[in-house]
């Protein structure tokens, strides 16, 4: 039976040629770092330019009858699944006329890594690579981080996508009318508070040991729970202030965007009554104070080394970040296991922060613990609440349901990964760093490790994966279904 689909391609195409003008845009940016740190391939930014905004210009000239045509929600969900690809796609670029990567899967993977925030690097010798190289990497996450913010908190809430209205309504409680009924304006002010917040960390790390170039980069980085770093030592090769200071930045990146921008606006302290957050700084506080301990006592560290590690990994892990200060995989194992539950968790829902996130932990664990009330009193009405909002049943069976499929989905890479060769400890920490968005895992993809050894078929999967956690794994499930594309 022929089917057509009512996805409207000519507007699709549009949008994506609009994005290829922001991503040449932020490529041009780059060229005065290139003019001063002039190379071998000193060609390669200014000509992936070229080609990327001469692509935009042309989609948008071919489709200049369609820029008045209305978004639907099927269209909403297929430039949200295809963004990442066709933005990596030029953005690898760079890395292959640099010569910075061996080959095209090599190059897509670094680039895709970027974009969707998960930090997971081929490159094995950092400090070796062009510095505007570098800094177009750490760019990619920031474009990355802002279009995850933008989408799912201006965007999709107002494009009636079912998975999205429960995300965004039903469950944070958050009356997005509050923020403000246009969402231009909605997108301006979430921008202007993302570059604030990326200059003022900048600021701060440029006042410590970081030159300007390095705290731009960090700071990109940070914002956006990516974890690129220009070091192979990570943070791990700057000062203590540095360290907190990015400590700060990654807790931060990790909140909801949408209450952060809230409380900025009505003078108030939304954010402190949100029950998501709360979880979040608790979680964060209990476990870098238990790890501390453990790695004081029991490691023979020194009181300030042990509990900055402790809390700086936290941080990190819990917001899917994946910078790193020393090699937690040589801790006691126990420690390490924490951290990878931490990753599979995720930050708060509406950050740059990957995993299932904190509002669906909740639900879990409050169902749960209703289920076995339940069977106590079978005729007692025990409804899930969140922030004092009950939430629906098929709520409640939605998020129980996502996190089910994403664990499996997680079972299915590391068998995938173990059926290709990789060793277990490995194939278990890429799975999640990638599905997770978090990039530093353990094994050898650990603190320090890189992803350049897989088989080709290998980083082809884990490309998969990191699309998988970028883009929420329902939108993706429902691109794949038939249903989606019949007319």
């Amino acid at each position: 039976m022929k089917w057509k689909t009512k996805i409207n391609h000519p507007l699709v195409l549009r949008i994506e040629g609009q994005l290829l003008l922001i991503e040449g845009f932020f490529m041009l940016t780059v060229l005065p770092v290139t003019y001063l740190h002039h190379g071998l391939y000193a060609f390669s930014m200014p000509f992936s330019a070229l080609i990327t905004l001469l692509t935009g210009f042309i989609l948008l000239i071919a489709t200049r009858n369609h820029k008045n045509d209305k978004t639907s929600s099927r269209d909403g969900v297929y430039v949200v699944c295809i963004s990442w690809l066709v933005l990596s796609l030029f953005g690898a670029m760079p890395f292959l006329l640099s010569k910075s990567v061996p080959n095209f899967t090599d190059g897509f993977f670094e680039a895709l890594s970027g974009f969707t925030t998960t930090g997971s690097t081929i490159l094995t010798r950092i400090e070796s690579i062009p510095k505007d190289i570098l800094l177009w990497r750490s760019m990619t996450q920031w474009i990355g981080g802002l279009a995850i913010i933008v989408f799912t908190i201006a965007i999709l809430p107002y494009l009636s996508m079912s998975g999205m209205q429960l995300f965004v309504a039903e469950i944070n409680g958050i009356n997005y009318d509050k923020l403000h009924p246009r969402i231009m304006h909605t997108v301006r002010r979430i921008w202007g508070m993302y570059l604030f917040f990326t200059l003022l960390e900048t600021v701060l790390l440029y006042f410590g040991d970081m030159d300007f170039y390095d705290a731009l980069c960090h700071s990109m980085s940070t914002i956006s729970s990516g974890g690129f770093s220009t070091r192979t030592e990570s943070l791990g090769a700057f000062s203590n202030y540095s360290q907190v200071v990015v400590s700060v930045f990654m807790v931060l990146s990790g909140c909801n965007f949408s209450l952060l921008l809230l409380s900025m606006s009505w003078k108030s302290f939304a954010i402190l009554k949100n029950q998501e957050f709360k979880t979040f700084l608790l979680y964060t506080i209990f476990l870098g104070i238990g790890i501390g301990l453990v790695l004081l006592f029991g490691c023979n560290k020194s009181f300030g080394t042990a509990f900055r590690e402790s809390f700086f990994s936290v941080i990190s892990a819990f917001t899917t970040t994946g910078f790193f200060i020393s090699d937690y995989t040589a801790w006691p194992v126990f420690l390490w296991i924490i951290l990878f539950l931490l990753m599979f968790i995720g930050g708060c829902s509406g950050s740059t922060a990957g995993g299932v996130k904190i509002f669906r932990h909740l639900i879990f664990v409050k169902n749960s613990v209703l289920e076995l009330k339940r069977i106590i009193h079978p005729n007692a009405v025990l409804p899930v609440k969140v922030n004092g909002k009950s939430i629906s049943t098929s709520g409640v069976y939605k998020n129980v349901s996502f996190i089910f499929i994403y664990f499996l989905v997680f079972l299915i890479g590391v068998v995938v990964l173990l059926f290709t060769g990789t060793d277990f400890n490995t194939a278990i920490g890429a799975s999640i760093a990638t599905l997770s968005n978090v990039g530093t895992g353990i094994g050898q993809v650990g603190p320090g490790g890189s992803y350049v050894a897989f088989p080709l078929a290998s980083k082809w999967i884990l490309m998969l994966m990191m699309i998988l956690g970028r883009v929420e794994l329902f939108s993706l499930i429902t691109l794949l279904s038939r249903g989606f594309w019949k007319n």
